[in-house]
């Protein structure tokens, strides 16, 4: 890490360290050179603005679990590809349909499903832990389960110096080297009062800030980057800023990867504030019409398979059936049988008339035979 590059800056001091070289140790929020222009004002209403309308859409679902799952999925696989996973939104939402041992999956599935099981803990355990040291723990500990990186003790913080760097880098020749663990655990601790604190900055700066913060410290060998864009959707829900986890940013943060390394760097290196936060609450306004577009295209054609399916007289359970597919669009007869509590010929005969009338298109072969619903997968998947 070159020290000449960290001569101008506010937001953090280096320090030297027995391995040799420097550290950085990011200062505690928030920082004090935070300057209100009028393009931060500009940026943070636009995203105040957008999230609300988001946030009203999502109060006023009528089955809102149906969507979330599917979203979850995608973020997850979004999130995980940033670190170079390969597996597709249809890879991780197949192996789920047929419901089979998580050992056998690919080892980017696995990666992708850790995710899913990570955030879905993260909000579930809201209700009875804050957000903290401790459920960061248990988050990293379920993102790493069985895959690349459990050997460097999942769930716990790290105890020796890591580095960050292109592949056959060094400490020496690293671009960035965060906090020693005695540095690394005052920052942490920080960070946890900042974020169970209360502040009289706008909830949306304090998000920016936060990830910021955690991925200047750095506190795992590895995962860092998935738990920080996690931490987002969590608390997003964790302070009522929306009512269901319908806003995901790490879209938007790999579509413009460049940018969002440069403008985290542009804080350590030169306290650029401004610029990083600008870029984050773009990211926030982004997503959030983003994600309005998606549910509305979602919630029409929810409508529109009703309108076709509510006559007959098994009208109420094929529906059932339709309702069920928006939450898994990748769906086997197995998991309608079980989801549904129906007896299997049932949930096959409604299977096939979905596929007789186009919603469902089989794929694979008899034995662990998955049913994709395209339409709906487009919406989810496809650039609005």
């Amino acid at each position: 890490m070159n020290s000449e590059d960290f001569q101008e800056n506010t937001s953090g001091h280096l320090i030297s360290i027995p391995e040799g070289g420097f550290a950085y140790v990011p200062n505690p929020l928030p920082p004090m050179n935070l300057t209100w222009d009028s393009e931060l004002i500009e940026v943070l209403s636009l995203a105040d603005r957008t999230l609300g309308e988001l946030a009203g859409i999502g109060r006023s679902l009528p089955n809102p679990h149906l969507l979330v799952r599917p979203f979850l999925r995608r973020e997850a696989v979004l999130s995980s590809r940033i670190e170079g996973t390969q597996a597709s939104l249809a890879d991780v939402l197949a192996y789920e349909a047929v419901q089979l041992p998580l050992f056998g999956a690919p080892d980017d599935v696995s990666e992708v499903h850790n995710y899913v099981r990570a955030l879905e803990y993260g909000l579930e355990r809201m209700s009875s832990l804050p957000v903290s040291l401790r459920l960061i723990r248990e988050l990293h500990d379920i993102l790493l389960e069985g895959v690349r990186g459990e050997q460097f003790r999942a769930g716990e913080f790290r105890q020796v110096q890591n580095f960050i760097g292109p592949p056959g880098s060094s400490l020496a020749t690293a671009t960035y080297v965060p906090p020693p663990p005695k540095e690394m655990m005052e920052a942490l601790q920080q960070l946890e009062l900042y974020i169970n604190e209360s502040s009289n900055l706008p909830p949306l700066l304090r998000l920016g800030l936060i990830h910021y913060q955690f991925e200047a410290i750095h506190p795992f060998p590895d995962g860092n980057g998935r738990l920080g864009r996690l931490l987002i959707s969590i608390l997003l829900c964790a302070w009522n800023l929306l009512p269901q986890p319908l806003l995901y940013l790490s879209a938007f943060f790999e579509t413009n990867r460049p940018d969002y390394y440069a403008n985290l760097r542009g804080v350590s290196e030169k306290g650029n504030w401004n610029s990083w936060l600008s870029f984050f609450l773009n990211g926030v306004s982004s997503q959030a019409i983003d994600a309005a577009a998606r549910v509305k295209r979602i919630n029409d054609l929810r409508e529109n398979y009703r309108q076709r399916f509510q006559q007959g007289r098994s009208a109420a359970r094929l529906l059932q059936v339709v309702d069920l597919l928006f939450a898994r669009p990748l769906i086997s007869v197995r998991t309608v049988e079980e989801e549904l509590a129906l007896p299997y010929p049932t949930a096959e005969r409604y299977i096939d008339e979905l596929v007789k009338q186009g919603i469902l298109e089989g794929t694979g072969k008899a034995r662990n035979r998955v049913f994709r619903a395209n339409e709906i997968l487009q919406v989810i998947e496809k650039s609005v």
